[in-house]
């Protein structure tokens, strides 16, 4: 048998190798197209893979030492406290963290970081049964997720946020008094009034009219105001929030195309991380009563509303980079953690501040930023805590660490969450409590 050619001028074409460069190009084509369709929709043998790939993860880090992300080598000591410094604002802590052996604790420690409380948090204990969440979101294996967001009652209870999960509620022995099953995540704050507002999530396996241009499934933000006992009194839709005071195009800022208004893979559009109410205790002014603060991560933006008629009051976008944790400050004054993960030249360069905003004016100021020589950064997370004498309290969250400063920047308390010899893990918050509950934990010593 003889091979088939073909002459075209001087350049000879062997058929039997064209077909078979061919037939070889369009099954690429097709095991792509077939990949892509089982990543896309998630169909067997998409499972395989992805245990698969986790597991890889797996070997490889054990192999490399290679750390995951709630665990941190630290490369230099933290800078010590100094002992001609101010005395840090008195009263117990609650911190929220990962302990070792990838376990979740929160505990109260005292200002010297001796803990008077903890509780053990185990996601697969505590809610063994969780039919709210789709099939993907379920944790296989610990820590399964982190704590974010969390309060302590009068009583000794915690409450918290089982990240991406849940809102749960423990007493003090760590038995669970309710669940919540909403997705919930990031932040807790409790109102002078008691209740609680909390950033939410729902998971939408069909298109919806707030968010057109999203392909289900994706998640949506809400916003909730629930009671101690875990009812949900309301909830707000913060991509309505949005349309209703014409900010549309906020919607948006994801898109890759100028022509489309479809945005690919990502479709965490605004990453909620915060929200709170103005305190009842403040005196107002441009701020006033029923207003609430909230924070878009992923488009840089802090805006507050009327949570009667949905208006919009102030909005501040592009002032800092990937902001948490906005706080009112007085009537006209806000202040926010700007994790500032993007705007340096060298990674040297990185360093996380909080910054003062005037309402009125929209103006801002850096009331404290790390620096080389006392470095402060962390590229997620965040929180910061304003004391009664002026100090501020800021959780470094990734660099697993919680530090007060006073006025003038100096430091002048630290706690290090040590999970290993120059290993930390993260801290999702340290949160100085009310003098109050000294007389509840003191007492058990």
């Amino acid at each position: 048998m003889t091979k088939s050619t073909k002459n075209l001028g001087s350049i000879s074409i062997d058929l039997e190798v064209l077909s078979l460069f061919a037939f070889r190009l369009s099954s690429i084509f097709v095991i792509f197209c077939c990949g892509f369709i089982v990543r896309e929709m998630e169909i067997f043998p998409y499972q395989f893979f992805t245990a698969a790939k986790a597991g890889f993860n797996q070997v490889r880090d054990s192999l490399t030492g290679r750390l995951p992300w709630y665990y941190t080598r630290l490369e230099t000591p933290f800078p010590q406290v100094e002992s001609s410094a101010n005395q840090p604002y008195p009263g117990l802590n609650l911190v929220t963290k990962l302990a070792a052996d990838h376990n979740l604790a929160a505990e109260i420690v005292d200002s010297d970081g001796n803990s008077l409380h903890s509780w053990d948090v185990n996601w697969f204990e505590m809610w063994p049964d969780p039919q709210h969440l789709p099939e993907e979101s379920i944790p296989r294996k610990k820590p399964g997720t982190h704590i974010h967001g969390a309060v302590v009652m009068e009583n000794g209870d915690l409450i918290f946020n089982f990240e991406n999960l849940g809102l749960i509620r423990i007493d003090p022995d760590g038995e669970v008094v309710w669940r919540l099953d909403y997705i919930t995540h990031h932040s807790i704050h409790r109102h002078d009034d008691g209740n609680l507002w909390v950033s939410g999530r729902q998971y939408h396996t069909e298109k919806i009219s707030r968010l057109p241009h999203l392909e289900p499934p994706f998640f949506e933000e809400t916003i909730l105001e629930v009671t101690p006992d875990g009812e949900i009194l309301r909830e707000w839709y913060v991509a309505e929030i949005l349309r209703e005071n014409g900010y549309d195009g906020l919607l948006y800022l994801g898109t890759l195309d100028n022509t489309s208004t479809y945005v690919t893979e990502n479709t965490d559009i605004f990453h909620l991380n915060d929200v709170e109410p103005f305190p009842l205790t403040m005196e107002e002014d441009f701020f006033q009563q029923g207003d609430v603060m909230v924070s878009l991560r992923n488009i840089n933006a802090v805006f507050v509303f009327n949570s009667e008629n949905n208006e919009i009051k102030f909005m501040s976008s592009g002032q800092f980079v990937r902001q948490h944790d906005p706080d009112f400050i007085d009537g006209n004054t806000i202040s926010v953690f700007d994790n500032n993960n993007n705007s340096a030249l060298t990674p040297e360069e990185l360093q996380s501040r909080i910054l003062i905003i005037s309402a009125r004016e929209n103006s801002s100021e850096v009331f404290f930023e790390g620096t080389p020589e006392n470095p402060f950064f962390t590229h997620i997370m965040g929180k910061h805590q304003w004391q009664a004498n002026g100090n501020l309290l800021i959780t470094d969250s990734v660099s697993g660490r919680g530090f007060e400063v006073d006025q003038q920047g100096n430091i002048v308390w630290q706690y290090v969450n040590y999970v290993d010899d120059g290993v930390v893990g993260i801290v999702e918050e340290v949160q100085r409590l009310p003098l109050e509950y000294n007389q509840l934990y003191l007492e058990q010593e």
